[in-house]
Parts: structure tokens; C-alpha cells; sequence
């Protein structure tokens, strides 16, 4: 069971997420708050294991409370506002949903804390077996199993928090892991990091457009930080972009 608090100075809202909670078994929710202030007092009291978080809040707003707050609990967002996204991510924030919120997008956001607390309950460290320099292959440990993940069936990676999910052809896969860790025992002629939270496979972009990134059904968001060295590794030296004829 997820305990978890809601955050929200518009009682419509906070009723709104409550009725989502109380339709998913594996949440139960333990208090709601009007503001960040009020968050603490129950942070202090309770085990909260998950806080749906709204931003532009009078006292405090939520940006400035997860940068004050040591160790929080999971964090979802919940704004009106989809400018505060980047900044969310970069505080590390579980997921972020944009109101009005949906149900099946609100189920999305509490699968994926249930995934993460399974990972924080069976996984004690973080790790990665490489299976050789030249090996197409390596392993992780995913919860108490060890998973073989192909080189080539993956089609990006997100960091989250010390975590991250690895997308590939097959599915995905949770492991407690640092982005940068993973990073670095990763080929980078053949996997690129193009957002701050985002690696992705180079051979599986199938296309770019302003500061998304498509890859299958996927749209991956690219940093302007990123881009130049993105354009410059996958798209320039495969450009046509003027054909001349004799």
C-alpha cells in the first residue's frame, strides 16, 4: 500500500485527485493539505511514501518546498502550468501531470510509483554487470532478478530520481542505477544523452522536431543544451540537403 498526501490550495482540485486515490487499490490516502506548510506538519507525523504536489500555491509554492525539503517522499506534480515541467524533472520529481488531470493519465503516474517502491523494496544497491568491452549485452538487477538487456532493442533510457527505466524493443525495465553511471558504460558513438533525464539510441531516432526527439510512438524532449552536440552526432553527417545535378 502507497501512502500518499495531496497538495492543492483549490478544494475542487485536492477532491479531484482524492476521488482518483480512493478508485486505485494500492493507494490510501492519508491527508490532504492546502499548502507546503501544512505538507510538513504531516511529513513530520506520518510515513507519506508519495505527494501529489500542485505548484502555484499562496505561502509557498511547490518548486520552492522540494527545494528546501531534504530526502522527500515520491513527488507528482499536478499544475496548469506545463512551463514548470523542465524545472519539475530537474528537482527530480517522480512525474508530472498537467490539469485538468485525466483518470487513465492519473493511473499512469500512480503505476509508476508502485513500480518504483517494488524497486526501492527489493533492490538493496544499485548495479550493472557489463558482460565485456565488446560484448553486445550486459546486465542489471531489476527487483530481486538479474535482466539481460540486448544493446540493440534499446530505444532510450530515462533517469529519475536514483533510478532509471531502460525502453527497449521488448519492454521496459526498473533498476536502481545513476543516469551518469549508465552513461558512462555505454558506447557514445552509439547512445547520446539529449536532455538532462534522456539517453537515447542514436540508430532508433526516427526523427527530430524542434525539441522533441520521436523515436517509434515515442516523443523524447531534447534540452537546448543537448541539441547542437545532437544535430552535430546524428543528423549533419547524414544530411541531404542539397543535390546538385551536372
Amino acid at each position: 500500500m502507497i501512502s500518499c498526501v495531496i497538495v492543492d490550495d483549490e478544494p475542487l482540485a485536492r477532491e479531484g485527485i482524492g476521488s482518483y486515490v480512493r478508485e486505485i487499490d494500492f493507494l490510501h490516502l492519508t491527508a490532504t493539505c492546502e499548502n507546503p506548510v501544512e505538507l510538513m506538519k504531516v511529513l513530520g507525523e506520518n510515513n507519506v511514501d508519495l505527494v501529489f504536489l500542485d505548484i502555484q500555491m499562496p505561502k509557498m509554492n511547490g518548486i520552492d518546498f522540494l527545494k528546501m525539503v531534504q530526502n522527500p517522499p515520491m513527488i507528482v506534480l499536478t499544475t496548469a502550468y506545463p512551463s514548470y515541467a523542465l524545472e519539475g524533472f530537474q528537482l527530480n520529481v517522480l512525474d508530472y501531470l498537467l490539469k485538468p488531470v485525466t483518470f487513465d493519465r492519473f493511473f499512469k503516474a500512480a503505476n509508476k510509483a508502485r513500480d518504483y517502491q517494488r524497486l526501492l523494496n527489493n533492490s538493496s544497491y544499485p548495479e550493472i554487470h557489463q558482460a565485456g568491452r565488446d560484448a553486445d549485452y550486459f546486465f542489471i538487477k531489476s527487483g530481486s532478478k538479474y535482466e539481460k538487456i540486448q544493446l540493440n532493442d534499446i530505444l532510450y533510457i530515462q533517469g529519475m530520481q536514483n533510478y532509471v527505466t531502460i525502453y527497449t524493443t521488448k519492454g521496459k525495465y526498473l533498476t536502481l542505477l545513476y543516469l551518469k553511471n549508465l552513461e558512462a558504460s555505454l558506447d557514445s558513438k552509439s547512445f547520446i544523452r539529449v536532455h538532462k533525464s534522456y539517453i537515447v539510441s542514436v540508430n532508433k531516432i526516427d526523427g527530430i522536431e524542434g525539441n522533441e526527439i520521436f523515436i517509434q510512438s515515442n516523443r523524447i524532449p531534447m534540452s537546448r543544451n543537448y541539441r547542437e552536440q545532437v544535430i552535430g552526432q546524428v543528423v549533419n553527417n547524414k544530411l541531404w540537403d542539397k543535390i546538385k545535378f551536372s
